[in-house]
This record gives structure tokens, C-alpha cells and sequence, in this order.
């Protein structure tokens, strides 16, 4: 299997309707790429960035297209998909599998696979949607579990040293959704490697709202089909699980990243929200605290369905996360206007930055 590649347009030549990159956005939104190809497997991948390069071209690569806001303006450069598929396990022992996941498996059909296998860790990243070679990048993390906490090596492409290698675990740089990947494009996700607990149990809940809806006691685990079946509830019911009859779920999810405060940012907060009542906040490191963007943007006076320039983007009904393309007739723009709103607001009421979570090609708040 090769790279299938759309034809470069031409000047004055409206460019093949595969150009179009609104069509691999979850939100549905993005211009127009000079040419896009498709890579079905590793060696696909590093081919098309590889010639791209070669070209003198600027290089996109894009996966499931979940965590990404496209301009209006498009890529004017190479546009790699990735569709690589499979996982294999690389190695095992009494009490852990690792398996070997190509970058481009879609992410929640790796996670029913090992709720299914009786492997463990992932079971709270459930619906995320997205590829699997994403996670590393953003640290995907969601309901207590971080992706950091099970990878053990990401196998890549170097586009600056042209070879492919391993980056263990410890030297992806992994933060709060963050790592070494996220701002740079001098490595290529191939594949990731994970390792799995082998139980029929999920890890030890940490999150207060799935052991509520466990009906469980923080720190208690349940069988690992019951905790991804009460994750996908949750999700759900906050528009975060894909659905194209929905346009709540026409988002990037999680619009902004939980603030994380040092203690005088967080007690100057305590001071500006005193008559609203306690920030909801969990401890962080070194002293740091974690503060709900979700709440932080609600009390500014952005509620769900908080509607954005002439209507066509509006905060999920459900969520206040999520900034969605309910209308279908919007521009990258538009959604960009109503995230600097939302982050004026809060910024003017709080005294706290928001930042954003997706990737943004070719635009900035």
C-alpha cells in the first residue's frame, strides 16, 4: 500500500475538493490545503513528510483531526493524513502486556480492544476521539488517567536528523497536556507502545464524579466494561462523544486547559470569586493548583449555549468546554472570536488566563 496523493492545484484553479480540509475536523472547519496525502502505514508516513520536505514544502501531518483549529486560510503546504491501523503485543509478563499501537488506530477502538483483552490503564479514556498517535502529543488524559502514565516509548520520525527512532517514555517531556511533541514538528508520532496492567479491574477511580456515577469510593476499582461504560455516559452527556447527528459534538472538545495556578494566583481568585463560592480546584505540583476552566468561564457570564458571532458557533449546550460549530455555516474565524471572548472575560473577572487545548494551525487567539 502506498501514498495516494491529490493533485496540486494550480493558480486560479479551484483545487480537487480532497483540498478541502474541513472535511478531517471534527469541527468541521478549516480551508484549503495546496495537497493532501494519505498514509496507510509507517513507511507511508515517512515518506509523504519525507518528499514534502524535499519539495520545499510545508508539512501538516493530521490524524483524527480532533484537537486541531484550522484557519480559514487553510495549510498552504502538504497535508499528510495518517491512516496507518493495527497493534500488536511486543512483550509480556505475569502482570503487564505492552502493545505496540500504530499512530493512526482510532483511539476508543484501542480502548475497547484492551477493556475487551482484560488489559488495564486506558479504561477511563474512553470516547476520546482522535488517533492513537495523538495522545503522546496532548498527554491525553480524562476521569483521573493520563496517557503518560502507561506509555513507555513512542517510536518516530526525525525530520530534522531524517531517521526514525525510539523516545522512551522519560524523555517525551510529558506535563499536564503537554509534551515534547506538541510544539514542535520535528518528530512524526509511527506508533506508540503501552503497558497494560493484565486485570479484569480498572485502576483505582481518582476522579469524584466517576466514582459518583460508579456509585463507588474514590480509590475503589470496578470491572473494567463498568468503568468505560460509565465514562462514555459521562462524555455523552456533555456532547464529548462524536456523533454526526449532533452538532454539540462538532467541537474540539475541551476548548481550554484547566489553569494552573501557583498559590498567590490562586488565592487572588478565592478574593474575585469570594461571593461565588469556592473555585472547584485540585492540588497540582509543587504547591500548584488545578482550577476548573469549565467553572471559571460559567461564572464570567459564558454559559452552555453562550452563542458566538451571529449565532453560527455557540458554547455547547451541554458543556461549557466545548465551542461548537452547531450551525455548520461558520468560519475557523468566527470560532475564534467567540474563544477571545470567552478568554477576555474571564482574564477581566478573574485575573486568570485561559489557554487553549487544541492545536491551532495557521490562526492564534
Amino acid at each position: 500500500m502506498g501514498v495516494t496523493e491529490v493533485p496540486q492545484s494550480t493558480s486560479g484553479i479551484q483545487p480537487d475538493t480532497e483540498c478541502n480540509l474541513s472535511r478531517y475536523t471534527t469541527l468541521r472547519l478549516g480551508g484549503w490545503a495546496t495537497r493532501v496525502v494519505t498514509a496507510t502505514s509507517a513507511d507511508d508516513l515517512v515518506r509523504g513528510v519525507r518528499e514534502a520536505g524535499e519539495r520545499g514544502e510545508q508539512v501538516l501531518v493530521l490524524a483524527g483531526g480532533s484537537n486541531v483549529v484550522i484557519s480559514d486560510a487553510g495549510f498552504p503546504g502538504t497535508v499528510v493524513l495518517v491512516r496507518s491501523r493495527g497493534l500488536r503485543v511486543v512483550d509480556t509478563d505475569t502482570d503487564t502486556v505492552t502493545v505496540r499501537v500504530e499512530a493512526g488506530e482510532p483511539w476508543d477502538d484501542l480502548v475497547a480492544h484492551t477493556v475487551a483483552s482484560g488489559w488495564s490503564g486506558l479504561e477511563c479514556l474512553s470516547g476520546i476521539p482522535g488517533s492513537t498517535g495523538a495522545t503522546p502529543i496532548q498527554n491525553v488524559g480524562a476521569y483521573g488517567q493520563d496517557v503518560a502514565e502507561t506509555i513507555t516509548g513512542v517510536q518516530v520520525y526525525d525530520r530534522v536528523a531524517g531517521t526514525t527512532g525510539r523516545i522512551e517514555a522519560r524523555d517525551c517531556g510529558f506535563s499536564y497536556r503537554s509534551s515534547i511533541f506538541k510544539y514542535s514538528d520535528r518528530w512524526v508520532v509511527l506508533s506508540v507502545d503501552f503497558r497494560l496492567a493484565r486485570s479484569p479491574l480498572s485502576g483505582p477511580v481518582r476522579y469524584a464524579e466517576l466514582a459518583r456515577a460508579l456509585d463507588v469510593a474514590v480509590g475503589d476499582r470496578v470491572p473494567l466494561v463498568k468503568a468505560r461504560d460509565a465514562v462514555l455516559r459521562l462524555r455523552a452527556g456533555k456532547g464529548m462523544v462524536l456523533d454526526p447527528t449532533d452538532p454539540d459534538t462538532w467541537s474540539v472538545g475541551s476548548f481550554f486547559t484547566n489553569p494552573v495556578l501557583d498559590q498567590a494566583g490562586y488565592e487572588r481568585l478565592r478574593e474575585r470569586a469570594a461571593e461565588l463560592g469556592e473555585p472547584p480546584s485540585w492540588p497540582g505540583a509543587d504547591g500548584t493548583v488545578k482550577v476548573s476552566a469549565a467553572w471559571l468561564i460559567d461564572k464570567a457570564g459564558f454559559g452552555k449555549g453562550h452563542p458566538g458571532p451571529e449565532g453560527v458557533v455557540t458554547i455547547s449546550t451541554k458543556h461549557t468546554l466545548a465551542l461548537t460549530h452547531r450551525s455548520g455555516t461558520a468560519r475557523t474565524e468566527d470560532l475564534v472570536r467567540l474563544a477571545r471572548e470567552i478568554r477576555h472575560g474571564v482574564q477581566a473577572r478573574f485575573d486568570v488566563t485561559l489557554h487553549p487545548e487544541p492545536v491551532l494551525i495557521n490562526c492564534a487567539l
